[in-house]
């Protein structure tokens, strides 16, 4: 909402003073200046990038546009996914954890948090490091620096689209003065018409030069950075699982393992110990409550010390 309230903003305070000082809009409409541009950009990024990468940054401008990153409620989920494993890993037979991580999809556990389950790559995630807990020869300090090694390679495949949108958003002005030129060549071969001919085949050049500076510095650059932005926070449940998991393998109970992750949430997501014990934990059995409330008071009192 707010690209399109920026888009809005901007694009009718140009028009608006562009007619405020006499212009007409339907000068700058110039078809074949604009299929000259954004022909020549779709080309260059054909060439800089494969196939496949077109729809992966359709894909990131979506994102961008719509602001898909995580929400509180979905971090709150994956809170409750990680605690509802751990309790599980810590309690039951290694067969019936292994039947939740083997086959998500089928899992009654997952079945209950059903944006984890829509996130493949963040699913798979999740199962392959309870999966390498589950065969226990694995120390601590080498998941950790397996998990280090995964997030980095998924941080930079994420990135990917809004790197390529940023080398057009760098090309474009200058393909908006090859169209110009182009305009300047045309207008240049009826030299001999009339002045107001002539001026209105100048005009048309000069477009080619104003899209292509309008739309890298209003559009693709912008857009670049917005998909960084909300790119890098979807690299947050990664994280937080990380955080988790670490902490649970180190020795730590679920309850304040949890806290390890909640903890790694920016303070204007990050759910309170309270909305945790509520949302996350509700699930649990009434033999796990005091378990639960032991953890979240051992927390609290930390965290109140730490104030202190």
């Amino acid at each position: 909402m707010a690209v399109i309230l920026g888009l809005v903003i901007g694009l009718g305070s140009m028009l608006g003073g562009f007619m405020a000082m006499g212009g007409k809009p339907s000068v700058i409409w110039q078809p074949f200046e604009f299929v000259i541009i954004f022909g020549l950009a779709i080309g260059i990024f054909m060439v800089a990038n494969p196939i496949k990468m077109a729809k992966k940054t359709a894909g990131a401008i979506m994102d961008g546009a719509l602001n898909r990153e995580p929400k509180r409620k979905d971090l709150l989920e994956l809170l409750g996914v990680l605690f509802a494993l751990m309790r599980d890993l810590k309690a039951k037979p290694r067969n019936e954890v292994e039947a939740h991580v083997d086959n998500p999809q089928e899992s009654e556990l997952f079945k209950k948090f059903p944006t984890i389950l829509k996130d493949q790559l963040l699913l798979n995630f999740i199962c392959d490091y309870v999966r390498l807990i589950l065969i226990g020869n694995a120390r601590g300090f080498e998941i950790e620096s397996l998990m280090d090694q995964e997030i980095a390679t998924i941080r930079k495949e994420k990135q990917k689209p809004a790197a390529s949108l940023s080398e057009i958003a760098d090309a474009l002005p200058a393909i908006g003065i090859v169209a110009a030129v182009l305009g300047i060549v045309k207008a240049m071969g009826a030299i001999d018409q009339s002045p107001e001919i002539l001026g209105g085949l100048i005009a048309a050049a000069l477009v080619g030069t104003f899209i292509g500076i309008l739309s890298s510095y209003a559009f693709f650059s912008p857009m670049s950075t917005k998909i960084k932005t909300v790119r890098e926070k979807q690299m947050k449940p990664f994280l937080i699982t990380k955080q988790a998991l670490l902490a649970y393998i180190n020795g730590a109970m679920p309850q304040i393992a949890l806290e390890h992750g909640r903890k790694t949430i920016e303070a204007d997501y990050r759910p309170t110990i309270d909305e945790v014990e509520a949302e996350a934990l509700g699930g649990s059995s009434a033999n796990d409550d005091a378990a639960k409330r032991t953890g979240v008071d051992a927390a609290k009192r930390r965290v109140t010390d730490k104030a202190a």
